[in-house]
């Protein structure tokens, strides 16, 4: 589209003289009929070999391209350009005839089943939805409108997905709660018979397993963004916008307010709260519930300030010992002295 179409559809204000833009690109490698953007200044220097196009920046920087969009937050407007080039994966319309879809089940028309995906009794999908091969879905599951299903998922029975939700490959929604009770030497299961509900705006990364509720609801709250290989367990339930990051596990029953984000590898133990707004570093292990608006890492997770600290002086503990093990022997030597003057 010309760049002038695409500054009415971005409503920034725009600098240059009007040119074709086919797409997006780095500063690196973007071509002259492409947009790029600068949001991180440690890229700055790149604005003077650039040959993009146009590139999305703040206004202190327009001046320094041929052509600019100037935008106060130019990552998330170079994001909604990136929307308007990107394509869709998969055919576009109808359902294939080599997919498995029960007579009872509910697809609205508009909806497109690829191929060998498997759709299970009394289950509704909305409007716009795309299910991609190799998807299951069991029996009595509700999926919302515009909702992206991608190959290799699981959907087990009576899950309830919201509208506008992407499940990335190998994700699996509904899956036991991982329940036992001791009997003897030998373990019970604990039927699983609850739900997994995920709210409207969710994105779910590939790989993540997301289990049903041993009773009531598992729930994932709406715009939640979740990264690949995480693990939900059974009753958990988070907040809105909360953002859990690459191989995060919460288990069981434990709840996080709107707006919590865990960093990568971060361990959360059962039955806890994790209050609005708090903020776990990456590879921390949460053994205790965390109040609002609280920054916090390590483990186990304290205060990040006090964590911090401490990992600052991790690294001189050997110096220390060794000087506290000298200032023992000096100390010992002191007091044999003091105590041979005593005995004089």
């Amino acid at each position: 589209m010309l760049l002038s179409e695409l500054t009415r559809k971005l409503g920034l204000n725009f600098t240059g003289d009007d040119i074709d833009i086919h797409g997006v690109g780095t500063l690196q490698d973007a071509g002259p009929h492409q947009v790029s953007f600068l949001a991180n200044p440690k890229y700055y220097h790149l604005l003077s070999s650039t040959r993009a196009g146009a590139v999305v920046v703040e206004e202190e920087h327009a001046s320094s391209v041929s052509r600019a969009f100037v935008s106060s937050s130019p990552y998330l407007d170079f994001a909604r350009t990136v929307q308007l080039f990107s394509r869709p994966q998969g055919f576009p319309t109808g359902h294939s005839d080599q997919a498995f879809i029960h007579e009872t089940a509910k697809i609205h028309p508009t909806a497109v089943i690829h191929p060998m995906a498997f759709v299970g009794p009394d289950t509704e999908i909305g409007r716009n939805t795309r299910i991609f091969p190799f998807v299951y879905i069991g029996e009595n599951c509700r999926i919302g409108d515009d909702c992206l299903v991608y190959p290799n998922v699981s959907i087990m029975a009576s899950s309830i997905i919201g509208h506008r939700v992407v499940i990335h490959s190998g994700a699996v929604i509904g899956s036991d709660g991982f329940g036992f009770v001791q009997r003897g030497q030998a373990r019970e299961k604990i039927p699983q018979v609850g739900v997994v509900v995920i709210e409207d705006d969710v994105e779910i990364g590939a790989g993540t397993t997301i289990d049903r509720a041993t009773l009531g609801r598992t729930v994932v709250g709406r715009g939640t963004k979740i990264d690949n290989l995480v693990q939900v367990a059974h009753n958990v339930q988070t907040g809105q916008n909360c953002v859990i990051i690459s191989q995060v596990g919460i288990s069981g029953s434990s709840r996080l307010g709107d707006n919590v984000i865990l960093g990568g590898q971060v361990g959360v133990a059962g039955h806890l709260e994790i209050g609005d707004n708090s903020r776990v570093a990456a590879k921390s292990g949460v053994g205790k519930s965390i109040p609002p608006n609280t920054d916090c890492g390590g483990i186990p997770s304290m205060d990040h300030t006090l964590f911090l600290k401490n990992a600052v002086l991790m690294p001189k503990l050997p110096q220390i010992f060794k000087r506290v093990k000298k200032m023992e022997k000096e100390l010992k030597a002191l007091q044999n002295l003091l105590n041979q003057g005593e005995k004089q």
